[in-house]
């Protein structure tokens, strides 16, 4: 699976990381998108996926928006898999702050971090 949507330039949409990984690239305004409703389905069918959540567009987080990340979070957690977000803007990291999720979510500095928090979550698996 993999589709983007360009808007202005700006590149947004779900694609095929790898074998195992979604990398979800949001727009501006998430609440705008349907990525994550989108993943949301598609988890619910089949949660062999863990999850990146590239959010260096976001500029806006409204409430609707966290109860979709939280929701597939729970479902990724439900399944053992992993969802990480990266390149997320000061004031979008605020949000998290404020919100007491910032200890709830994964975050990852960039999409190289967060590959890196996906390996290390499968190498801790392998050991059980």
């Amino acid at each position: 699976m993999q589709f983007y949507i360009r808007l202005g330039g700006k590149k947004m949409g779900i694609q095929n990381f790898s074998e195992d990984v979604l990398l979800i690239i949001l727009p501006e305004q998430p609440q705008h998108g349907q990525e994550i409703e989108i993943v949301i389905r598609l988890l619910r069918d089949s949660a062999g996926f863990d999850v990146m959540v590239d959010f260096s567009e976001v500029e806006i987080l409204t409430s609707g928006s966290i109860c979709g990340l939280i929701t597939l979070d729970k479902l990724l957690n439900g399944s053992g898999r992993k969802l990480v977000f990266f390149d997320i803007p000061s004031a979008i990291k605020q949000i998290f702050v404020r919100t007491g999720l910032l200890a709830v979510f994964d975050l990852a500095d960039d999409q190289f971090d967060a590959i890196q928090h996906i390996q290390d979550k499968n190498s801790s698996m392998a050991e059980f």
